[in-house]
């Protein structure tokens, strides 16, 4: 993969990860797969877009998803966003509600979030890619062992960070983080994931938007505009 699209500040500190021989196997996993007609989603330009788009030094909020869509146009890099002219996709639409909810912005109507990573929110997928209509395909193969670098980099910062984990799957994958409640500088945020299956159950009303921002404020930084711009 030394030839991938990705910002300096991520390809120097992520450089054995990308000589180890975990990243060597799933590489050509991905060719052989490829190579036997699967489709794979995103991209293989869009894999790393959630890190070119957020540079490290420019980190202020994670959220965590698990793996990409794995329909047809949907994926482009970025955990829990669709490109233009897809459908917004359900976890989206209840993200939308909170922010409402939480802050008073009027739903989006579409799912391109590359206004938030282009603010600093690192908008990171457990797992970068997926077969297409085989959601957790890929899971297992290395790429878990690169994000949870990716996250190691991020709780290594000086600067504090805001975490927005959704589900069990992210609370458990970003357990390290150095959270201001065990005396660290992160502020982590726990809540169900925004699925129609269990955003009634705390994911609603968990005001993480809003959170986030004052700890930002809290901390000299500005805030993040959540609401999205008309395509």
């Amino acid at each position: 993969m030394a030839d991938v699209k990705l910002h300096p500040s991520w390809r120097e500190p992520l450089r054995d990860e990308f000589a180890s021989p975990y990243m060597a196997a799933l590489r050509e996993y991905l060719r052989v797969e490829k190579a036997a007609g699967k489709r794979i989603f995103p991209a293989s330009q869009n894999w790393f877009r959630a890190l070119d788009l957020t540079p490290l030094e420019q980190v202020r909020v994670v959220i965590l998803g698990q793996d990409p869509y794995h329909g047809e146009g949907q994926a482009h890099g970025l955990c829990f966003s669709v490109q233009p002219g897809v459908r917004t996709p359900p976890s989206l639409v209840n993200i939308y509600k909170e922010m409402e909810a939480d802050l008073g912005i009027p739903r989006a109507r579409h799912g391109f979030l590359e206004h938030w990573a282009g603010q600093g929110v690192l908008l990171l997928n457990a797992v970068l890619t997926v077969e297409m209509a085989r959601a957790a395909a890929h899971q297992g193969r290395g790429w878990e062992r690169f994000t949870d670098a990716v996250i190691r980099l991020i709780n290594a910062r000086p600067e504090p960070v805001a975490f927005m984990l959704w589900g069990s799957y992210a609370q458990k994958k970003a357990a390290f983080v150095d959270s201001i409640d065990r005396g660290g500088r992160h502020l982590v945020l726990k809540a169900p994931h925004p699925s129609p299956l269990s955003a009634h159950t705390g994911f609603f009303g968990s005001r993480h938007f809003s959170k986030a921002n004052a700890f930002l404020e809290s901390h000299g930084q500005r805030p993040i505009d959540w609401a999205l711009p008309e395509l």
